[in-house]
Order: structure tokens, then sequence, then C-alpha cells
């Protein structure tokens, strides 16, 4: 990933930091994130900054802020990384309730995986979403990826979905 993050026509996408934690915090407790994600027990300042360092610390993590680029806010996440349980990296996305329905989950997930296209170390990108999680496969379909298998993991139905970067560059 580019050192100074990406930039599209509206949003901003950059490696998250502790001066995150707020939206972070709020991000975290979103009824979606909740639901299709799980509870993070993130529930002070402190433990945002706690999961921030978490996840930025941990190797085959990228977890990314995306910000609207005029008003520097932030709106979400993008996320890249290595689970125990999958043969290559899975990406994920949440945005807040607030910016949800406007594309922007759509652009800043595309214009992550179009640099990760560019690196040859990742010949596919994986996507685990929950079965009942219909509009985050419609936009994982919409990214050019598809339905694999189902998995069960954590007692979780998850479908899993893929990209051969390799072949579309």
């Amino acid at each position: 990933m580019k050192e100074k993050g990406i930039n599209t026509t509206r949003l901003h996408i950059q490696a998250v930091t502790l001066h995150d934690a707020g939206f972070i915090l709020e991000l975290v407790n979103t009824p979606g994130w909740l639901k299709f994600i799980g509870d993070r027990n993130v529930k002070t300042i402190e433990d945002a900054k706690n999961y921030i360092l978490k996840l930025t610390t941990g190797p085959g993590t990228n977890y990314f802020l995306v910000k609207l680029t005029e008003q520097q806010l932030p709106i979400g996440v993008v996320t890249f990384m290595k689970r125990d349980y999958l043969e290559h990296h899975d990406i994920g996305y949440a945005f807040h309730p607030d910016h949800e329905g406007k594309g922007y989950a759509f652009e800043a997930a595309k214009a992550v995986l179009d640099e990760l296209k560019k690196d040859p170390v990742h010949p596919k990108i994986l996507a685990t979403v929950l079965r009942n999680n219909v509009k985050s496969i419609q936009l994982l379909e919409k990214l050019g990826l598809s339905y694999d298998k189902d998995l069960m993991i954590d007692n979780k139905d998850l479908l899993l979905y893929v990209i051969n970067t390799a072949t579309n560059q």
C-alpha cells in the first residue's frame, strides 16, 4: 500500500492510528457491526486504543481508515488480514450507518483491491461474510469476487468469496 494512503474522487484511505480511537469506538458499537462482525468488547477510548494496537501490530494485518476527503471526516474502515483459517488474505469493510448507501464502501474497497492486485504476493484475495449479510454479499460480487464455498468458523455460517488477482491485472 502507498505510504501516504490512497485517494479516490471522494475518499482518502490511510492506515488507522491511535488518533482514530474515538471513531473506532463508535464504529465497533454500531448495530451493523455488532450484528455482522460481532462485539469486540470495546467500550471506552482506552479499549479502542488497545483494539487498534492489537490490530496494527499483528502480523499480516492491515487496517485502513476511510475519510471523506473534503471534510477529513472518518466514515469507515477497510481491512486486509491473514486469518488462521484461510489460505490467503481476507478483505473486509465496515461503514458508519450515517454513511451507508452512498457508494463509499464500494469506492474504498475497490481502491484497496486495485492496489493489492499490483502485488504478486497476493494471487488470490478472499472475503468471508455471514450468509444473511445480503448488502455485503452484493458488494463483494460488485467488486468482482465470486462465491467459493460455505465455511463454519466458530459456530458461524460463513460464505467464502474469492478473486483471482493474478488474472485481473
